[in-house]
């Protein structure tokens, strides 16, 4: 079984991530199309992340916090993680 839970927890932390990123990208209010054009990401691929359901390279983290105009440890502390 802890297994399983720890599956849970992982996916948990996609979606916290995914939350972190679109709550920054709203308050700079941006568009997804956007955001995906400033961190060099396919648009579907951003709102896969935003939902959580694309586990997100370190890459992509720090391309997706330059275009949000942070740093990438800001949005895992947004994130709880």
């Amino acid at each position: 079984m802890a297994r399983i839970s720890a599956a849970k927890d992982k996916e948990l932390n996609l979606v916290k991530l995914g939350v972190a990123v679109r709550a920054r990208r709203t308050a700079l209010e941006l568009s997804q199309e956007a955001l995906a054009d400033g961190a060099e990401i396919d648009r579907s691929h951003m709102g896969k992340i935003e939902r959580g359901e694309r586990n997100v390279t370190f890459l992509n983290i720090v391309r997706i916090a330059m275009a949000l105009r942070c740093k990438p440890s800001d949005l895992l502390t947004d994130a709880g993680l």
